[in-house]
C-alpha cells in the first residue's frame, strides 16, 4: 500500500486538558504527546475519558482548561480540517441510506478532492467490493473500514481513530495494523483509541494510558513493560487479570501465580485496594 502523506506531518499536543460535566471530571489536567511517524496508543477502560479527550482535539466539545493543538493550532484554526487531520470518533454514525461510494464521493465534495480519491479509499480500506451497497446493510466490521476510509478521504498527515478495532474480525485487525504501520512510517501522525491493550500492542510504537479522567503512565511499550514493572502474586489471577484488561494496563504472567506489572509499587497497591483483589 502507498500513500501520499508528507513527511512532515503535525504534532498532536494535549496541554493541561481538564473537562467536567456538572460533578463529574471527565478529563483531569491531562497531558501528552504524538510526534509524527509513530503511532501512540490512547489506552484505558471505558468512562476513562478517552472519548471526550478526542471531541475536544477536534472540537466537538470545549475544554474547562488546557488545550488541545494541532501542529501548534487548534482544529477551529485550521483552514480545511480534513486536509490536515482525518478523524474517526463512530462509525455507526454514518448514513445508512447512503451506499458507500456515495458516502465518500459526498466526503470528497465536502473536503475538496477530487471524486476519483473515494474510489482509490474505497480500494484502500478493502470495500470495493460492497461500494454499491447501502450503509445500512454493512455488518459492523464494514462499517469501521468505511470510517477510516472517510478519515483518509482528504489524505491526511493525521489519523485520530476511536476504538477503530471494534468489530474486525482478525483478519481486518491484520489489514488495520498494516494500514496504520505504514502511514506512520510515511511520516503521518497516529492517534488509536483503544480499552484492551491486547488490540492495540502490535501496532503501537508508544503509549498514553488514562483512568478516570488522569494519566496513568506514558512511554514506549518497551518502557512500558516488565523491566520497570512490579512483581506481584495474587490469591485471585483471574480477577487480576481482568481489572488490568479493564484499566489497559501492560502485564507479564511467567507462572499462574505471578504477573509482573507496568506500574510502581504504590500504584499497584492502590489498584488492588480499588478493585479489592488480595495480593
Amino acid at each position: 500500500m502507498t500513500t501520499s502523506t508528507a513527511p512532515t506531518a503535525p504534532v498532536l499536543e494535549i496541554r493541561g486538558l481538564t473537562k467536567r460535566y456538572g460533578a463529574n471530571t471527565a478529563v483531569d489536567d491531562l497531558t501528552f504527546t504524538c510526534e509524527p511517524g509513530s503511532v501512540t496508543g490512547f489506552l484505558g477502560p471505558n468512562g476513562s475519558g478517552k472519548s471526550t479527550t478526542l471531541r475536544i482535539l477536534t472540537a466537538l466539545a470545549q475544554a474547562d482548561a488546557g488545550q488541545a493543538l494541532i501542529g501548534g493550532v487548534p482544529y477551529r484554526a485550521l483552514e480545511n480540517p480534513a486536509r490536515t487531520i482525518g478523524v474517526m470518533l463512530d462509525a455507526r454514525a454514518l448514513h445508512g441510506g447512503r451506499t458507500g461510494l456515495e458516502s465518500l464521493r459526498m466526503a470528497a465534495l465536502a473536503v475538496g478532492v477530487p471524486a476519483h480519491r473515494a474510489d482509490a479509499v474505497l480500494a484502500q480500506v478493502g470495500l470495493e467490493g460492497a461500494g454499491r451497497k447501502r450503509v445500512s446493510g454493512y455488518s459492523y466490521g464494514m462499517r469501521q473500514r468505511l470510517g477510516i476510509g472517510m478519515a483518509l478521504i482528504g489524505d491526511p498527515s493525521v489519523l485520530v481513530l476511536d476504538e477503530p478495532a471494534n468489530g474486525l474480525d482478525p483478519e481486518g485487525i491484520r489489514w488495520m495494523r498494516h494500514l496504520l504501520r505504514s502511514f506512520a512510517e510515511a511520516g503521518g501522525t497516529v492517534l488509536l483509541s483503544s480499552h484492551q491493550l491486547r488490540e492495540v500492542e502490535a501496532t503501537v510504537d508508544r503509549l498514553v494510558v488514562i483512568s478516570e479522567g488522569r494519566l496513568v503512565r506514558e512511554g514506549t511499550l518497551e518502557e512500558l513493560t516488565v523491566a520497570t514493572g512490579t512483581r506481584v502474586s495474587p490469591l485471585e489471577p483471574a480477577a487480576l487479570r481482568r481489572a488490568l484488561e479493564k484499566h489497559g494496563i501492560a502485564y507479564e504472567q511467567p507462572s499462574p501465580q505471578q504477573f509482573i506489572v507496568s506500574l510502581a509499587p504504590e500504584d499497584m497497591g492502590r489498584l488492588a485496594l480499588r478493585e479489592q483483589i488480595v495480593l
